[in-house]
């Protein structure tokens, strides 16, 4: 495999400047974009910082460094990077049982994944995870953080477990402490965003909300004295202001480390399938395609650094990515100009961050976990085979009721089960009779004169190998082998549809060979092209099968057959 980073690192960013195509217009675009996506990313950053169980600096410092780190060195023109709905679940469960620094460790563990599988070119690959799986993650993550904010859209006065099931126990059991003026709070805010969006594309209503709740929560508190539970009730410590992002040494423990790989690939894999899907999108909107690897690498840069500035893991935003292609973001500028907006808010403004009331964003987050939920998409799905339906339920219950994390390694697991079992339903096996044979030779018998060689003898058996021999189908060859005729003295493996072989299907057939000299059973094997010939000479079976008994086509090997019989019959 070619390692050379210059063939799969190549970031967009740096392209754009050397064609020489970018001018002042294109610069005005994407700052006007840029300062409309920052804004719009302001409530989501807070929002998914404190849902993750860290503090809502942290979700703006990590929208600021990832934002900033992606767009230089991701392989998409459009995408805009930051913390997502996907990640609070594994965030928050890192968070409780190993703490801040086991999140630092996880997240930059995820991001070194992220560039070995950018180096080894697996960009490609996420695209080919099946959609079911990836609608079954997402509506059950949408689920789990429409779960984690009933608390504080209800107002409610318990301590919350973190499982699902104890989750809705606990509320049903705590609903009589619901507070009247947090409940309303929310259901104003939510009204707000979802009535603002019939009147403005421009400016999010998510802002509108958090702006007008802020103003609502300090009315109210000041001149009726209704007090309402705010950021800087939960985070006391931000009272004094945000202290300036300053780099952190992670500590790396091997047996923390250890523990942490399982997590850490759920974060690997959770990125990478979100940026590429938001990176297809946009590439579908705008005509343009990105570059996978360098997208995959770009990401695992981003999540080695924004974590020793204490942020989060982040990813590709779709919404954001959206709101910046709309809004007439043309370049990786924009997200540049994103992120210096976010620095900007967060270095004059935060200060006010401390009134934003927790039900203004709880019901942001509700907001955020319907649009995540895609259910008209997961009712559509449900029409389809058992397959898909069976998978998509199975990674949905995995990630809503057990853990995001095995929901993940079955989810994979899953998408390496269903791709065999696409393969094995297009693959087969077959002992080919005569008609058929004829049948099947339109090709080759447009090249002949004479088609008596097309013939089976008698003592001649035809096996055709359909697709891709390999470990999901090789032993259906030993299935065969037992319903054999006993007048058969020579087998022929057709192999013309054979497209690679791997080593299961080598040993498989390596020892079909060897049953069959044992019974006297001559093998010849016909229609192998190229590449199954030097996977053959690679493991040496083309010496003990004999190079004078593999042939191109069938045509030679049944005359080579036939010469065999002659000389059975002679001796």
């Amino acid at each position: 495999m070619n390692l050379n980073l210059t063939n799969v690192f190549r970031p967009k960013f740096f392209s754009l400047f050397k064609k020489g195509r970018y001018d002042r217009q294109t610069l005005m675009s994407d700052i006007i974009a840029g300062i409309i996506v920052g804004i719009i990313a302001l409530p989501l950053a807070i929002a998914f910082g404190i849902a993750s169980g860290v503090t809502p600096q942290q979700g703006l410092i990590t929208a600021i460094v990832a934002g900033f780190l992606v767009s230089v060195f991701g392989g998409s023109r459009f995408l805009i990077g930051g913390p997502t709905g996907a990640f609070i679940v594994i965030v928050s469960g890192i968070v409780a049982q190993y703490g801040m620094q086991g999140l630092i460790i996880a997240t930059i563990m995820a991001g070194v994944m992220l560039v070995v599988m950018g180096i080894c070119k697996m960009g490609a690959i996420f695209r080919f995870i099946p959609y079911p799986i990836v609608v079954g993650f997402t509506s059950g993550i949408a689920l789990t953080i429409f779960s984690t904010q009933i608390k504080d859209f209800l107002g409610l006065d318990a301590a919350v477990p973190s499982g699902f099931i104890p989750q809705w126990i606990c509320y049903f059991k705590n609903i009589g402490s619901a507070s009247l003026p947090e409940t309303l709070m929310s259901i104003g805010c939510l009204a707000v965003i979802i009535l603002w969006g019939k009147f403005n594309k421009r400016i999010p209503g998510s802002l509108i909300a958090l702006i007008l709740g802020t103003c609502a929560s300090l009315v109210l508190s000041r001149f009726a004295g209704i007090e309402f539970a705010t950021i800087g009730s939960k985070f006391p410590e931000l009272a004094g202001g945000l202290p300036m992002p300053k780099p952190v040494a992670p500590q790396f423990d091997y047996e923390t480390m250890k523990g942490l790989v399982s997590p850490a690939f759920t974060i690997a894999v959770l990125c990478a399938v979100e940026s590429l899907l938001a990176a297809m999108v946009a590439d579908g909107v705008t005509g343009k395609r990105h570059d996978s690897n360098t997208e995959l690498i770009g990401q695992g840069i981003a999540n080695i650094i924004t974590p020793m500035f204490g942020g989060i893991p982040a990813t590709g935003a779709l919404a954001r990515t959206m709101a910046s292609i709309n809004n007439g973001g043309k370049s990786p500028v924009t997200g540049i100009v994103h992120a210096a907006v976010l620095l900007l808010i967060y270095l004059f403004l935060m200060p006010y961050a401390v009134y934003i009331p927790l039900s203004c964003l709880a019901a942001i987050l509700v907001v955020v976990a319907y649009n995540m939920s895609e259910w008209r998409t997961f009712k559509y799905l449900l029409k389809g085979d058992r397959a898909d339906v069976a998978v998509l339920l199975i990674t949905f219950f995995l990630t809503v009721i057990v853990d995001l994390t095995i929901a993940i390694e079955v989810g994979v697991l899953l998408a390496v089960v269903l791709f065999v079992k696409r393969v094995m339903e297009t693959s087969s096996i077959e002992v080919l009779e005569e008609d058929h044979l004829a049948a099947t030779e339109d090709d080759e018998k447009a090249q002949l004169d004479d088609t008596e060689h097309l013939d089976i003898p008698k003592g001649v058996e035809v096996y055709e190998i359909n697709g891709p021999f390999f470990f999901g189908l090789a032993s259906r060859l030993e299935e065969l082998e037992e319903a054999n005729r006993n007048d058969v003295v020579i087998r022929i493996v057709r192999m013309r549809k054979v497209s690679f072989m791997d080593s299961t299907g080598i040993r498989n057939l390596r020892n079909f060979f060897a049953r069959t000299e044992k019974r006297g059973i001559r093998v010849i094997l016909s229609g192998v092209n190229p590449q199954v010939m030097a996977t053959l000479k690679k493991f040496g079976l083309d010496k003990e099968i004999g190079e004078e008994y593999i042939f191109p086509h069938i045509i030679p090997a049944l005359a080579k057959a036939n010469e065999l019989l002659k000389k059975k019959r002679g001796a």
